[in-house]
């Protein structure tokens, strides 16, 4: 049984990638750190982590004609209110510290594509940095659900006081991961809390940004961080979102018969938004159509899908 949120000074962690299917993710955190005021205050350089074919910089015109390179790079945010704890960072006059009600943190960025060791140690400094004492992590993965249901989301931990405290199970996904699991481990070693916030995408639609997922996520942050994060335009989005897969199902039979087995298939399940093993096995399913029958789970980096399952990854 929960008995509360997460009390501390807590980090949200979230990459665009592979754990971030219909960008529901990083979209979730950015509307966090946007309705909590969080300032960026460092960074992790690209140089060492990204490959670039992928996650390829931005070239923009500036207001006098010249042209300008913007660089992906992963974000670290802190607070700007008032703290009891001496500032973090005191640079060009911010100083970025957090107080009763600024405990929040945040890092967002794309996933690495290589260093993941060294990217996962820079990471949790930075945490340590912040004292922070918990670390969540926000993923969205795809998956076997039909976009006319509620989004089916789930909340895992390895900290054993967080698992009361929030009356959630620890995952028992085991395979292919990614990034967050590594950060997760890394920062576990040294005593900083870890748990896992996870929706699940519905795989035939996931090119798109899904704001239904989105809002779902907010909505399990918005209990565990005890933070209000207005949702704006997205309970519109998210309509015109389904209307539109809606039309589009009208249009092809296969794919209305297939939602319809969905549809009956979620019906039929008690609580499938509380079952980590539920959400392992279509996770394991999504591996299974992803990676190439020969590939080695065991290599570092391969299909980064981090703490999917029920969150898989960080606790």
């Amino acid at each position: 049984m929960s008995t509360g949120p997460i009390v501390g000074r807590i980090m949200l962690v979230a990459f665009e990638g592979w754990n971030d299917a219909g960008e529901a993710a990083s979209t979730a955190v950015r509307r966090v750190i946007e309705a909590c005021e969080l300032e960026p205050f460092d960074e992790i350089e690209p140089d060492d982590y990204l490959d670039f074919t992928f996650a390829r910089p931005v070239l923009r015109r500036l207001e006098d004609g010249t042209r300008a390179l913007s660089w992906p790079a992963t974000i670290a945010y802190a607070p700007t209110r008032s703290s009891v704890r001496e500032a973090i960072v005191d640079d060009d006059g911010l100083s970025v510290s957090t107080g009763a009600d600024g405990e929040l943190f945040a890092l967002l960025g794309a996933e690495p594509s290589r260093n993941w060791i060294d990217f996962a140690e820079q990471a949790v400094d930075i945490a340590r940095q912040c004292e922070v004492d918990a670390i969540v992590f926000v993923g969205a993965m795809l998956a076997d659900v039909p976009h006319t249901r509620p989004t089916p989301t789930s909340v895992t931990s390895e900290s054993a006081s967080l698992r009361h405290r929030l009356g959630v199970q620890r995952s028992e996904y085991e395979g292919p991961t990614g990034i967050m699991s590594v950060i997760a481990m890394a920062a576990e070693q040294v005593g900083i809390q870890t748990a896992s916030v996870w929706a699940s995408v519905p795989h035939y639609v996931h090119a798109t940004h899904v704001p239904k997922a989105t809002i779902a996520l907010l909505d399990r942050l918005t209990e565990l961080l005890d933070i209000t994060v207005p949702l704006g335009d997205l309970p519109s989005l998210a309509g015109e979102w389904e209307s539109g897969v809606d039309e589009l199902a009208e249009r092809d039979d296969d794919m209305r018969a297939y939602i319809g087995h969905l549809e009956q298939q979620r019906d039929t399940v008690e609580s499938p938004e509380a079952s980590g093993e539920a959400l392992a096995q279509e996770f394991q399913r999504f591996l299974e159509t992803q990676l190439p029958e020969d590939e080695d789970e065991d290599e570092e980096g391969s299909a980064d899908g981090d703490d999917r399952p029920a969150p898989p990854p960080p606790v």
